[in-house]
């Protein structure tokens, strides 16, 4: 005779191993995987899915730009669809072009080719000379103008920039005057290559007139302005200022302006200033005088 088993209670469940499935989005704490050291600077800092658009540049000679992973600024003397070249400190340095790899005017952007279909020069430019027909790009002169400062460069390249693209000349930052006479001797001027060169602050008894007294080249010319900074030479109403403020002479010139108006920091109050710069009428007449008197003397024909 069988026997019968009786199972009391309920019948318990077999438990299944489920599949592990990788989660759609980054677990808390862990960046989203990007696409590497090999991407373009548009997808590392905003993802393959927010790529940004920044806005695109003519890559004209002459056109000074920062580039943002190498630091490396000057104004561009080459320009490829695949690189640029920049003269910073009087080496020229080769860059990688990508979207939104320079920095011009305080804003990322995109160098592209120039386009040779430019629209029409206006009756006059910002430096308050008669437009000249648009010739497409010059080949760069010989001869540069030397300026103390990125800041500098900017503010010549918002105002004349025009005339200088017309005329081919570059203009480039020294990052400081200390060593002028060796600036001057690493140039080479000369006939066919002359060198302008723009200071602050040439008054008597500073450090940049004794410095401009040492430099006798005939081919040579050493301008400037009366200001501390290229900064105080920019019309201070641009900012809602009747003055610039008084800064004491332990502090910082540009860090004392800022403390005094309350801006976050020189960057920021600069990218202000100069977009609201729009023709020489905002600037000093001895800032006006000296960077015209340096254009003419580097474009006067040997």
């Amino acid at each position: 005779m069988s026997r019968r088993w009786t199972i009391r209670g309920p019948i318990p469940r077999r438990r299944y191993l489920r599949p592990v499935t990788t989660p759609t989005r980054p677990l808390p704490g862990r960046p989203a995987r990007q696409a590497g050291i090999l991407a373009d600077l548009d997808e590392i800092e905003n993802g393959p899915s927010r790529r940004k658009e920044y806005r695109r540049v003519g890559a004209r000679p002459g056109l000074v730009v920062t580039h943002r992973a190498t630091n490396v600024t000057g104004p561009i003397v080459e320009f490829t669809e695949a690189a640029t070249t920049i003269r910073d400190a009087g080496r020229d340095r080769r860059v990688r072009n990508a979207p939104g790899a320079f920095v011009l005017e305080g804003a990322p952007v995109t160098l592209v080719q120039p386009v040779d279909d430019a629209p029409p020069r206006t009756a006059t430019t910002a430096s308050g000379s008669v437009g000249a027909p648009d010739v497409g790009a010059r080949v760069a002169r010989a001869g540069r103008l030397m300026v103390e400062g990125l800041h500098d460069a900017e503010l010549i390249e918002k105002v004349w920039g025009d005339d200088l693209r017309y005329e081919g000349v570059v203009v480039e930052p020294m990052h400081g005057a200390d060593d002028l006479a060796g600036i001057v001797r690493s140039f080479g001027p000369g006939p066919g290559r002359r060198l302008g060169i723009l200071l602050d602050h040439l008054v008597e008894h500073t450090k940049e007139t004794r410095l401009a007294s040492a430099v006798t080249h005939p081919d040579v010319m050493v301008r400037g302005h009366r200001f501390v900074d290229v900064w105080a030479a920019v019309n201070p109403r641009l900012l809602d200022l009747d003055r610039w403020p008084d800064v004491p002479h332990d502090i910082p010139w540009k860090q004392g302006v800022c403390a005094a108006v309350g801006a976050d920091d020189p960057a920021t109050l600069w990218r202000t200033l100069l977009g609201r710069v729009s023709s020489y009428r905002d600037l000093h007449s001895s800032l006006v005088g000296s960077v015209e008197q340096l254009i003419d003397f580097v474009t006067a024909a040997a």
